[in-house]
This record gives C-alpha cells, structure tokens and sequence, in this order.
C-alpha cells in the first residue's frame, strides 16, 4: 500500500473540514478560525510519518507511539495459549496513532471482540474495551499485537489480512482519537523497556529474542 504523510483515513475529515472552511469564510471571514482549526489538528493527528526501521532480526520494535503503561506477565489465551508477556502502550491524541509490525513474518490470526469504551489508560481497559487481535509468526517467534479502543478512540482501523506477510516496522493500522495498543510476546523475550518509557513506533526497541 503505497503511504502518504497524512493517512488515508484523515483524508475524508479533511475535506469535510475544507468545505466548512470555505463556506465559513464566505459567510464571514473570521469563522475560518475554527475549521481551519480543526483542519490542522485533524491533519496533525492523522500524520504518517517516514521512520528508519532497525535491521536487528532479533529484535522487536514498539507497535506503536506512546507511553509504556506496564510491563507484566499474563495468560494469554487467543493466540499464545500460554504464559507471556505483556506490554501495553497508551497513545495520547497528540502521538502518531500508526500501528506498525514488530518484526517481519506472516499475518496467521486475526480475530475482532466488541466491548466498552472506557478510557484506555485504566487498569481494566483491555479487558472490557472494543479490540482487534493481530498474530504475527516468523519462524523465530509468534507475536500478537492488540488495538484496544479509549473513551475517545472510537475506530479501530487494521489493513491487513491473514495470510499478509510484513516487514519489521511496517504499517498495518491505526485506532482514532487516542487508544492503547498492546504486544504479547513468549517469556524467552528479553524486554527492554520499563514504565514510563516513551516508544516510537517501529524505531523504540522494546524486546528482543533470546537464542539460548
């Protein structure tokens, strides 16, 4: 899929938001303000930006932009069946809301549960709130990244398909209007990030894979 500086997703919103612009400066030029503004925040929030992927095989990238919001190991039962790690990241409205792929492999599962909208920085947030599940497997790791909904994130938005193969980094969705994301690795992955930490999608290395 060929990408733009601002996402296909955004392109609707901003026309919308030129046509008022238009007719606002028509009626009376000082009403421009308040489209135009919301045409630069909607074009800041929908921006897609270039981003130098590391080339490191054994390492796993963030999926996203974002603050580290814990750290913990949990059952995971749709995809890993198993013990794992957790990671989740919280995206404000002001961070780039592009999901990218962790690492290179092959799309193998992909699965949708509607839920609640609650603000997606609370604890129980990933388990009530509207999600999309994407697995991913190379034959190092199988890997699943998960988009969970906030209270003001209300689309999720995802482009690939099972079957897809994906580079580490690339792009393969985004959820509207600040949102979580998570990833759930196997516990032989190393994790490299703590709390706090702000990632960088697809630059941030947050994992990497143990060879013992």
């Amino acid at each position: 899929m060929k990408q733009y500086p601002i996402s296909r997703d955004g392109w609707l919103y901003l026309a919308i938001l030129a046509v008022l612009s238009v007719i606002a400066y028509w009626l009376w030029p000082l009403l421009v303000i308040i489209p135009g503004a919301v045409f630069l925040f909607i074009a800041f929030f929908f921006r897609n930006p270039e981003r130098d992927i590391p080339t490191d095989e054994l390492s796993l990238v963030s999926p996203a932009d974002g603050v580290i919001m814990d750290v913990g190991r949990v059952f995971e039962d749709q995809f890993l069946n198993g013990e794992s790690i957790r990671v989740r990241i919280f995206l404000s409205i002001f961070n780039v809301h592009v999901n990218r792929s962790p690492m290179v492999g092959k799309i193998v599962f992909r699965a949708y549960r509607p839920g609640k909208m609650i603000p997606a920085f609370k604890s129980d947030a990933s388990e009530l709130n509207e999600k999309n599940f994407v697995g991913i497997q190379n034959k190092q790791l199988r890997v699943l990244v998960t988009q969970v909904t906030g209270f003001i994130a209300r689309r999720i938005v995802c482009w690939v398909n099972i079957g897809d193969i994906v580079a580490k980094g690339e792009r393969f969705g985004l959820i509207k209007f600040g949102s979580c994301t998570e990833i759930f690795v196997p516990t032989n992955v190393g994790i490299m990030v703590s709390p706090g930490d702000k990632v960088r999608g697809g630059i941030s290395i947050i994992g990497r894979v143990s060879v013992e």
